[in-house]
């Protein structure tokens, strides 16, 4: 595989890879990652890709993030009653432990599975 070197990422026309392409930090202006929209107060609103920016790294595939077009953006859904209740009832679930079934206090790690006094009783008996 060849390496992408900077100069290989401007490709503005969308011939060499099938949509606008830029390299990092050097998108028009007109052009935003869902982020950037995001701190607007923007979303996507269900457009369609309008380029991406390609960022070279060493012995890895590029970083890649998708740009939208701003002026097509809409507006973020404001947050309702029912979506926070929603929200909080989600977060509720991901502390609370299978195993001993209590609120942890944090988001327990998916790595394992469980709170970390029950994933490691041993440490927690000797503290």
């Amino acid at each position: 595989m060849k390496r992408l070197t900077l100069a290989d990422c401007f490709d503005p026309t969308g011939q060499r890879f099938g949509i606008p392409t830029y390299p990092w930090r050097c998108a028009p202006d007109d052009l935003a990652t869902r982020r950037q929209l995001r701190s607007q107060g923007l979303r996507p609103g269900g457009q369609d890709i309008a380029g991406q920016i390609l960022r070279p790294r060493r012995r890895r595939e590029p970083l890649t993030a998708y740009l939208y077009r701003v002026d097509l953006a809409r507006p973020v859904r404001p947050m309702t009653p029912a979506r926070w209740r929603a929200h909080e009832a989600m977060m509720r679930a991901r502390r609370r432990c299978p195993e001993c079934r209590r609120d942890a206090g944090y988001v327990i790690p998916p790595t394992l599975g469980t709170c970390v006094t029950c994933a490691y009783p041993e440490e927690q008996r000797a503290a």
